[in-house]
């Protein structure tokens, strides 16, 4: 039933059931109680032609973790505040990881026009290109490195992080030592990126936070000064996360004292 909703993208955005049991190589009684189920609890919504596209309970879902995701929460008055810092055209990007690849939560925009960003919210985008997609690669745990080099090991090889185990391990302690990504053009022409880690109280890697720069506004100077406000930004995000799960722990000592007592 997950995979019904997995077939449903921006290139194919509406399905039948024929060509969902087909694609999914399932029956079409099957299939056809598949898409039932998900029509009644509104994650797909019928059309014209015997089609069928996404429901209006992913709206639903998507307001909820508008208002309860912890790292959005806890980033929104960072990133804010860290726009009064950049310079126009600027963009502050929040991440998380997803499966393999690596998904826009938040974007906040400096001033003046801006020309689109390829890191649109909700739009997954590679692991292996781009200073926000790197700064969460670099930290991912060496037994997942070691399953997406055996996956995928032309792809990183072609986005210059190596050719061979060794190489890929490598470049990734770089990034990890130095805290920070600085990348140029590897996913817009024209801009440069500044990204940050997010990790949660075990040292998990989250997501990210980055600057996204028109390289004419980027020069070295301008970088310099904007990568440790990344950094502290990313810091501080962490520390709401923390402080926002300990305000709605529950006192566990009041209880026991109180039961005691009785």
């Amino acid at each position: 039933m997950l995979a019904v909703l997995g077939l449903f993208t921006t290139e194919s955005p509406e399905w039948t059931v024929e060509e969902a049991a087909e694609s999914l190589g399932a029956s079409a009684s099957t299939t056809y109680r598949y898409f039932r189920a998900l029509t009644k609890v509104g994650l797909l919504s019928p059309v014209s032609r015997a089609g069928y596209m996404l429901g209006p309970a992913i709206i639903e879902l998507d307001r909820q973790i508008q208002m309860c995701d912890p790292m959005l929460r806890a980033a929104r008055g960072v990133m804010a505040d860290l726009i009064g810092y950049a310079p126009d055209q600027a963009i502050i990007l929040l991440c998380r990881l997803f499966h393999d690849r690596v998904i826009c939560v938040h974007q906040v925009f400096g001033r003046g026009p801006h020309e689109p960003v390829s890191y649109e919210r909700g739009r997954p985008m590679p692991l292996f290109r781009g200073a926000t997609s790197k700064i969460i690669l670099a930290n991912l745990p060496p037994h997942r490195l070691k399953v997406l080099f055996s996956k995928r090991a032309h792809e990183i090889a072609a986005a210059g992080l190596g050719d061979n185990w060794d190489a890929f391990k490598r470049s990734l302690a770089a990034l990890r030592r130095d805290g920070v990504c600085i990348t140029k053009g590897e996913i817009d022409a024209g801009r440069v990126g500044i990204g940050a880690p997010i990790f949660d109280q075990e040292r998990a890697i989250l997501g990210s936070l980055s600057f996204v720069l028109p390289v004419a506004q980027a020069d070295e100077t301008r970088i310099a000064r904007l990568v440790p406000l990344t950094v502290a930004g990313a810091r501080e995000i962490e520390q709401a996360m923390i402080a926002a799960t300990t305000q709605q722990r529950p006192d566990t000592s009041t209880r026991r004292r109180t039961k005691i007592a009785a």
